[in-house]
């Protein structure tokens, strides 16, 4: 298993903390391994086997049809001597699932972790009902810093030779086994993880009929990454082709696409103004194999936007807040937002062009004002400083801590 180790910290820090751990994210990305690496080590610090309980909802095993159920389950394995962790992955397949969980959440001695695999999970009920008694952690699949640590052998493949692959694969956890021993199957994992999506968190859960129009939506969503995109844009292209559709069916099913955390969505924000603007949005996937396996070979020409998405994703890990920027006429990729200010990102595959250096450096110049600015590309030359603009080789950037 790979060592998740930002979010097992995470989790660490919030050992029998009075609230209860969320943990989201798309299916796959890694949240039942976590929470496996966490009870190793809860077992490795003393707590005994009979204090942890884990329950996997997606097990056939587990047949609860109702919280109470589940909730009786549980109980008949406490005691008031000890304290417990509980564990329920996948607990939004349990119907009323939110009361099960206040009610182990109000016992003092147990401890309680969830994950989800669908915003719902933190809507509703369950938001009105733990409000303020729980503290999300944002799963997202693996860093390349992550997928690199799965290999060793640097003689045979250079890191951007790796990157490259990661480009092309993705960040799923379980890409790896296929990557090195068996890859022409690769298309049929990432298969089995989209067709789990889409059915049992899209399709199932919205009542959606129509999957060829979904699937259509989502293709120009994952072929338009990096892009600004509005639902009367996908509604008129449809529609062109003969697939009749409206703008608010659009938008009903990319807030299921966002629900799942298939696709995220990055607002504009006006840097001189510093606010946000409403227009249209851009989007990016949670995972570029998952695009790969959907687009086929059109996957591999617009390589610019994938390592965007990449940055993306990685900006979102570090914790920030990210927005695409708008200086006058001209756009700054990403605008990074934390509690010490802002970050600015231009990210480009190369700018050995003086012309496209230029244009890359174009925003960042505008920006007028003292917060940090960096030109992220694949190039390899050395660290490069333009007037306070900072240029980095984007993989060294990914592999190392700000």
């Amino acid at each position: 298993m790979i060592e998740r180790k930002e979010y097992l910290d995470k989790l660490i820090s919030l050992k029998d903390k009075d609230l209860i751990k969320v943990v989201t994210g798309i299916r796959r990305c890694g949240k039942s391994t976590l929470y496996l690496l966490y009870m190793d080590y809860l077992r490795n610090n003393g707590v005994k086997e009979e204090q942890i309980i884990n329950i996997n909802l997606e097990d056939a095993s587990y047949n609860f049809e109702n919280y109470k159920e589940l909730y009786d389950f549980v109980d008949k394995k406490i005691d008031s001597k000890q304290s417990y962790y509980v564990f329920l992955d996948e607990v939004q397949n349990v119907k009323d699932f939110q009361k099960a969980v206040d009610s182990l959440y109000i016992r003092k001695n147990v401890d309680v972790y969830i994950t989800g695999s669908n915003a719902f999970l933190l809507s509703g009920e369950l938001a009105t009902l733990l409000s303020g008694r729980y503290i999300e952690i944002k799963m997202l699949p693996l860093s390349f810093k992550e997928y690199l640590s799965a290999f060793n052998d640097f003689s045979v493949k250079s890191k951007y030779d790796y990157f490259l692959d990661y480009m092309k694969n993705g960040g799923m956890p379980g890409v790896i086994p296929f990557v090195k021993n068996d890859i022409e199957n690769l298309d049929m994992y990432l298969e089995g993880i989209y067709s789990t999506v889409i059915y049992k968190d899209i399709i199932t859960r919205n009542n959606i009929t129509d999957k060829l129009l979904l699937e259509n939506i989502l293709k120009f969503i994952f072929d338009s990454i990096g892009s600004s995109v509005s639902t009367k844009k996908i509604s008129d292209t449809l529609t062109s082709k003969g697939m009749r559709t409206s703008n608010h069916t659009v938008e009903n099913y990319i807030s299921a696409f966002l629900e799942s955390f298939l696709i995220y969505k990055a607002e504009r924000f006006d840097v001189k103004g510093k606010n946000l603007l409403v227009r249209d949005y851009k989007y990016y996937i949670s995972d570029v194999g998952l695009r790969s396996y959907l687009l086929g070979k059109r996957a591999d020409k617009d390589m610019g936007h994938i390592l965007e998405n990449i940055v993306y994703l990685e900006l979102i890990r570090r914790g920030y807040k990210v927005y695409v920027g708008k200086v006058d006429d001209l756009e700054v990729d990403f605008v990074a937002e934390n509690r010490d200010g802002y970050k600015y990102f231009q990210v480009a595959l190369s700018v050995r062009d003086e012309n496209v250096l230029e244009r890359e450096l174009r925003s960042l110049q505008k920006t007028d004002d003292h917060y940090p600015k960096y030109l992220l590309t694949l190039d390899h030359d050395l660290e490069t400083d333009y007037d306070g603009i900072i240029k980095l080789s984007v993989i060294d950037w990914l592999l190392n801590d700000e």
